[in-house]
Parts: C-alpha cells; sequence; structure tokens
C-alpha cells in the first residue's frame, strides 16, 4: 500500500513537469534524441529518490535533476559532436506561403543558432526564465547559484542574444 501511494504521489507532483523537463534537457544537450533519454533518466532518479522529497515544488526539484543528469552526459560526452536533426513539422507547412515559411524558419534557425552558442551557464537561466517562465529564486535553487547571479547570468545572456542578433540583422542586409 506504501508503495502505491508513493507512485500516486510521484505522478501526482512530478509528471506533470515532464515537457518542462525534456525541454530543459534538449536546450542543454543540443539534440532531441538525446534529450529524451536525459529526461527519462532524470525522471528514473527522481523516483528511485523521492522517498528524500520533502518539499511542494517538484518542478524545480525535478529540473534540478534534470540539469544535474545533462551536467554528468555533458561531461561524458562534451568532445561528441551534435548534428541538427531533420524538422519534420519545419518542413512540411501546408497553407503559408513559401516565402513566409521560409522567413520564420530562418529566423527561428537565427534565434536556435543565437542560444546555442551562448556558454552553458548562460543558456541555462535564458531557457529556465524565459521559455519556463521560473521565478529568479526558483532558477537559483536549480542552478544552485545566489540569485543575484542569475540576475547577472540572465543580463549577460540577454546582451550576447541581443549582439549575436544585431549583427545576423547586419549580415542579411549586406
Amino acid at each position: 500500500m506504501q508503495e502505491e501511494n508513493k507512485i500516486a504521489r510521484f505522478e501526482q507532483i512530478v509528471l506533470p513537469h515532464m515537457d518542462a523537463a525534456y525541454n530543459l534537457a534538449r536546450w542543454l544537450a543540443r539534440n532531441d534524441a538525446d534529450a529524451e533519454d536525459l529526461a527519462q533518466e532524470a525522471v528514473l532518479r527522481a523516483f528511485k529518490f523521492f522517498g528524500g522529497f520533502h518539499g511542494v515544488d517538484g518542478r524545480a526539484w525535478l529540473l534540478t535533476i534534470v540539469r544535474n543528469t545533462c551536467y554528468t552526459w555533458l561531461q561524458q560526452n562534451r568532445a561528441r559532436e551534435t548534428s541538427t536533426p531533420f524538422d519534420e513539422e519545419t518542413h512540411s507547412a501546408e497553407s503559408a506561403n513559401p516565402e513566409t515559411i521560409l522567413l520564420e524558419d530562418a529566423d527561428r534557425q537565427t534565434l536556435k543558432r543565437a542560444l546555442e552558442e551562448l556558454p552553458l551557464e548562460f543558456r541555462e537561466v535564458i531557457i529556465l526564465r524565459e521559455l519556463e517562465d521560473l521565478s529568479y529564486k526558483e532558477i537559483a535553487n536549480i542552478v544552485d547559484v545566489p540569485v543575484g547571479t542569475v540576475m547577472s547570468r540572465l543580463a549577460r545572456a540577454r546582451k550576447r542574444l541581443q549582439l549575436c542578433l544585431t549583427a545576423h540583422q547586419k549580415e542579411v542586409r549586406n
């Protein structure tokens, strides 16, 4: 009975945050297949150590585990090159005109490239703040740094993104 209660509590507290777990893993690993594996491994780790979870914020707890899982994986696989997979949705749009699709895809690719060029510590705080909508305090807990460091990294990351995107716009005009 106790195991059933643990499973039900885990499903209620942790599983609703699977999309956020995958999203963070995707941006840290920069590869869809690896991100799926890493998110799954993180959930298995979360379940294994769920008995030690006494908080109420399952999202931040799970994202901390995802982050740690990704960093361990990155240390072991850093030399391996990642590839950009074929994106079926991007290449199979049905109704928009081809020029619009091309421009939107170019904008998405430019932003994706700019995000991926950020150093890991900047990329993770941008993803957690802008895509996962976490508070500075939640990010600080996940990344295990002071709130001031989160704010500083966000400011630097935004500045680098701005510079990169501005430089790209200038290239396109010339």
